[in-house]
């Protein structure tokens, strides 16, 4: 096998710009899932707020680079800013610094890439973005367990996986195998969210449990990882996602946006704790 010297040396000066990076953020945090429609984005976009609410420099990497739709649930259009060949400036919107794909792709076209170029997309963006200085950066992988997480754990060392599920068996199943993955790959804090935890009626405020309830936390327990909390369904919640207005913004006093905090303080003690140890 033939291999191309400046290829390498470019691959080695990546890393290394993506180390320099790093050291200008505290905490890296991957969101991740393994299954998909069970509200992974919408969980990492209302986290990002709710942490930019502790008074956090916070940054919202958009790790799905075949479905890349966090631009759209933030509110976000037009192209980032490029300084030089290495220097892409992310977005800003209410105080959030974002990253994404999405914008860089004509309209409804399909991203039809391989394994590597998706990573190299990712990589890029860790060794290019002029974060700044950051408290943390919250990545939103594409569901499963598949080449984006792989790199992300390599390249970015985040020092928390967050694992999304819904509380329903067969979301529980993929989500045992996203824990296993997060510990094979040594993330060294690992916590679920259950998401979909009940549907709020909007006319009377009665919980259904639509999807069942508790399944998550039950399920981090057996496996001896954190349990953050549990997200219900409101109206809300696919309005905003649908509008560009997250819903911690939008509705801050809502049961579900409450939710959203109080997993955002449990995130901070988690970090803190382990930076103790």
């Amino acid at each position: 096998m033939n291999v191309n010297p400046d290829r390498v040396s470019q691959m080695e000066e990546q890393d290394k710009r993506i180390e320099q990076k790093l050291k200008n953020i505290q905490y890296r945090i991957a969101v991740f899932s393994g299954k998909g429609g069970v509200g992974k984005s919408t969980v990492a976009v209302n986290l990002a707020y709710a942490l930019l609410t502790k008074k956090l420099k916070v940054g919202l990497l958009d790790a799905d680079i075949t479905g890349p739709n966090i631009p759209q649930m933030v509110g976000l259009s037009g192209m980032p800013d490029m300084m030089d060949q290495h220097q892409i400036l992310p977005q800003i919107k209410e105080g959030l610094r974002v990253i994404s794909i999405a914008p860089m792709i004509p309209k409804d076209q399909p991203v039809i890439w391989r394994g590597p170029l998706r990573s190299g997309t990712i990589s890029q963006f860790l060794a290019d973005v002029v974060w700044d200085e950051l408290d943390m950066l919250v990545t939103d992988l594409p569901p499963g367990t598949g080449d984006e997480v792989l790199t992300v754990s390599q390249k970015m060392h985040p020092q928390l996986a967050i694992i999304v599920t819904t509380p329903q068996e067969v979301s529980l199943i993929d989500c045992r195998r996203a824990v296993n993955m997060a510990k094979k790959l040594n993330i060294p804090k690992i916590a679920v969210v259950e998401n979909m935890a009940g549907l709020i009626c909007p006319h009377c405020g009665e919980t259904i449990d639509f999807f069942g309830v508790g399944g998550g936390e039950q399920m981090a327990m057996d496996m001896d990882v954190a349990f953050l909390g549990r997200i219900p369904m409101e109206q809300q919640s696919r309005e905003c996602g649908d509008n560009g207005t997250p819903l911690v913004l939008q509705y801050p006093q809502s049961v579900t946006a409450k939710a959203f905090v109080l997993i955002a303080e449990e995130i901070s003690k988690l970090l803190k704790a382990g930076q103790q140890s």
